[in-house]
């Protein structure tokens, strides 16, 4: 349908039921000055929750402009590797970003980088300015992600830029700019708000950035996440709660009114007033911040992530967008010469630590046996529950070496700091010893010495994520990359299990190769990674009801993602404005990373690749191009285990300018097809018979 066709006049445009319709208006043509590119990412938005009641204006950009109706995160379902997609259209093989947490190989801040800041962990959550600057520091061009961002395309191309929202993700999109000078970082090129903003930890803003917020009435440091309210009380966002108190009731309301403030009232017009072109990048930390810590759901699998908390983050989302739209729509010029992309991230699923199965067998996991308690002697684990930093616990214990937490110094012999030893079984943790890993991530072997002071002596590092861990043995150690598969695989929250191609075909697993994970990282490429298992409590409506297995420091009943499940892989993807077609729904395979790729065309700029493991140009979306393009479904098993378990991969193929891209529809383990379980339903072509074929 052509945008002519889809709004017969100005005035049906002005009183819709979501004002903002104003991006190529019906029969005028767009001015012939350069594009805008608005990105706006829904951190966590599941499309299901989607909806003209809670969401109108996600609603109506689906309806009046392009929908993907058949879009894809780029495993692992995380942010950071999927805000590294969305910077450099690259999957993680080329990134680098395997998960939220990755093993760098160091100890970050062991440079003295930034002043002041000392030594910490080999695993580091790289959700932070000051590590992403750090690990920058440590790589060939002071860029880890190894490819150039869109923004700092954009940005070196002459065009404004900013990036404002979540810790993490937004300064990622432009990650070199965060980088130290003289212990410290400096006032970038590119515009950079996000929780650490005004924070000395954070990256800081020009006095004329300053002057310009206080002059809109906007204070010069971010807001935090707690609303105004009592710390730890239900209308704290950023509280998690416990294994016996309920997280938030609230949505992440103050801090994101900030940001869309200060780009809708400070940023957006001075880009205005200069008159060049734009690309911004709005990184809504809701509703994936609530989804987290929603309170609704205690130890419980249902509501889970389906609770009124969650519907108010959404609200939330949609509030932040529709503000976003009505400044480009009053503007008739704007609105006629700016496209906007929506996306999120990764979808969601709600935490299960016990159950395995929507059947409600709880897992046998040796870790689960333990009790583990605070120090003053309170419940930390629910009895009977998988404790955060189980799969570095039961790899130790098959392993028969000791365990270490990379994120807890203590002071060994002669005050020389050493990472905290692990005791799983002595129920307390004391001044000396841990009875789990603080974060989940696990040093396994060696001594535990040397903590900020070069690689690690372990001879296994668990990097805990959530609903996927990964794994690093020493030197790519063949015989225990076997070893740790066949005992991996047959175990009960193990959902579908990938090994580095340097081990060899092994049974139960398929290679990193076949998911996109094998490519030209920087970074330390992990042996294996470990998808937990994933299931639904509604067979009729299996994406918005998917539990998962996770390992991570949240309760069961919360919300997290991560895994290889089509809740977490299934984002919601739409695009409005003069270069997208309107009032079309695009069925092709779409992912994060083709994102950049496609408003990079739309934009009209030199992309230059150093890996492989790129996206395509959505060209079926554009205006004026075929509405069609060629791909093929494809499944892959690997070979039995000795138990009979395999791991199963469903997969979309686009082939596009001598390429073939390839999309992640979801994975499973299981003696046979019938792996899919709940799932195969909302598979793409799930009903055609399609042969097993090579990874």
């Amino acid at each position: 349908m052509s945008s002519t066709t889809l709004f017969p006049n100005v005035a049906a445009i002005m009183t819709g039921a979501v004002a903002f319709i104003g991006l190529a208006l019906p029969g005028v043509a767009a001015p012939a000055h350069a594009r805008n590119v608005i990105i706006f990412v829904a951190d966590g938005l599941r499309p299901g929750s989607v909806n003209p009641s809670d969401a109108p204006t996600l609603t109506s950009v689906r309806e009046k402009g392009v929908f993907f109706a058949n879009s894809h995160s780029v495993y692992p379902t995380f942010t950071m590797p999927n805000a590294s997609a969305l910077a450099t259209g690259h999957t993680p093989g080329d990134t680098g970003v395997f998960g939220n947490v990755i093993s760098t190989g160091f100890p970050v801040f062991d440079k003295g980088s930034f002043t002041g800041v000392a030594p910490r962990s080999p695993t580091p959550f790289i959700e932070d300015d000051q590590i992403l600057g750090d690990v920058d520091d440590h790589f060939p061009g002071a860029n880890f992600l190894g490819e150039e961002s869109l923004l700092a395309l954009a940005r070196r191309q002459g065009l404004n830029t900013a990036a404002v929202g979540k810790l993490g993700p937004t300064l990622l999109q432009d990650v070199t700019e965060g980088n130290p000078t003289a212990g410290a970082a400096t006032v970038p090129r590119t515009i950079v708000m996000d929780d650490r903003t005004g924070d000395p930890a954070g990256v800081p803003l020009s006095p004329a950035m300053i002057e310009a917020l206080t002059a809109a009435g906007l204070a010069a440091k971010a807001p935090n996440r707690s609303n105004g309210a009592a710390a730890k009380s239900p209308g704290d966002n950023g509280f998690n709660g416990s294994s016996t108190a309920p997280g938030t009731k609230a949505a992440n309301v103050a801090q994101q009114r900030y940001f869309v403030d200060a780009l809708t009232k400070v940023i957006l017009p001075r880009f205005g007033t200069d008159g060049k072109p734009f690309l911004v990048v709005f990184w809504s930390r809701d509703p994936d911040g609530t989804q987290h810590n929603q309170g609704d759901s205690l130890n419980a699998l249902t509501p889970g992530i389906n609770g009124p908390t969650v519907k108010l983050a959404v609200q939330n989302v949609d509030a932040n967008l529709k503000q976003i739209l009505d400044f480009v729509k009053a503007d008739p010029k704007l609105a006629a010469s700016t496209d906007v992309v929506v996306t999120s991230d990764h979808g969601f699923s709600t935490i299960s630590r016990h159950e395995v199965d929507a059947a409600g067998t709880v897992t046998a996991s040796g870790a689960a046996k333990f009790v583990y308690k605070s120090a003053d002697g309170g419940p930390d684990v629910t009895p009977g529950f998988l404790p955060p930093g189980f799969l570095a616990i039961d790899i130790a214990a098959h392993l028969k070496l000791p365990l270490f937490d990379p994120d807890t110094q203590i002071a060994g012999e002669g005050g020389v700091k050493v990472y905290a030893p692990v005791d799983w079984t002595g129920e307390r943790p004391t001044a000396t010893k841990l009875v789990r890993p603080k974060a989940g991530n696990g040093l396994i072997g060696g001594t535990g010495a040397g903590a900020g002071k070069g690689p690690s002596d372990a001879k296994v590092i668990v990097a805990a994520n959530g609903g996927s861990d990964l794994v690093y043995v020493a030197q790519q150690d063949r015989a225990t990359i076997r070893d740790l598969a066949a005992f991996l695989i047959a175990q009960d929250y193990v959902g579908a299990l990938f090994v580095n191609d340097a081990a060899g075909k092994i049974p139960g697993t398929l290679p990193l190769s076949a998911i996109r994970l094998l490519g030209s990282a920087q970074t330390p490429a992990p042996s294996l990674v470990v998808a937990f298992k994933t299931f639904a409590t509604d067979a009729g409506d299996p994406v918005n009801s998917a539990v998962e297995v996770t390992d991570y420091t949240l309760q069961q009943g919360q919300g997290m993602h991560g895994s290889f499940g089509r809740a977490d892989i299934f984002n919601n993807m739409a695009a409005m404005g003069p270069d997208f077609k309107a009032g079309f729904v695009d069925r092709a395979p779409a992912s994060n990373a083709d994102i950049p790729l496609t408003v990079a065309r739309i934009l009209k700029l030199p992309v230059k690749s150093r890996g492989k493991l790129a996206g395509r140009v959505l060209t079926e979306a554009l205006a004026g191009k075929p509405d069609k393009v060629a791909s093929q479904c494809g499944v892959v098993a690997s070979p039995p285990s000795d138990e009979g378990f395999k791991t199963w991969l469903h997969y979309q193929e686009v082939g596009q300018g001598g390429k073939t891209v390839r999309y992640l529809d979801a994975a499973a383990k299981s003696s046979d097809q019938i792996a899919w379980g709940d799932w195969v339903g909302t598979l793409p072509c799930p009903s055609k018979k399609v042969a097993a074929t090579k990874p």
